[in-house]
């Protein structure tokens, strides 16, 4: 199972996905990138991204979505594949640590 995570943020969507772009580190590789305006000033905009984590031995992907649809630009991470086995999924923490290292680049953004 993923680790989902949302919030929103006080930026545009392709601000936030801007800063996503530029903070993240390089040991994690944009695979996939889209940007869509829905007119009316409204957008959706997905990052997607991969990372090799040590400790679950195993690549990580992060999908990254950022859109304004409902009037405040919201944020969801969708942290994926990080662990092995077809039995028991741990990845001892590499999916939340991949979403959290993006959360922590917006948190001066996000709304309670």
């Amino acid at each position: 199972m993923a680790d989902v995570y949302s919030f929103n943020v006080s930026l545009q969507p392709m601000e936030a996905l801007w800063m996503v772009k530029k903070g993240l580190s390089a040991d994690s590789e944009l695979l996939h990138e889209e940007y869509n305006e829905a007119g009316e000033g409204r957008s959706i905009g997905t990052l997607v991204y991969e990372r090799y984590f040590i400790r679950s031995s195993n690549q990580a992907a992060l999908v990254v979505i950022a859109d304004n649809l409902q009037g405040v630009t919201n944020v969801r991470l969708n942290a994926a594949g990080s662990s092995k086995g077809m039995i028991f999924k741990m990845d001892w923490g590499a999916g939340r640590s991949f979403a959290s290292s993006v959360e922590q680049l917006l948190s001066a953004y996000i709304l309670e």
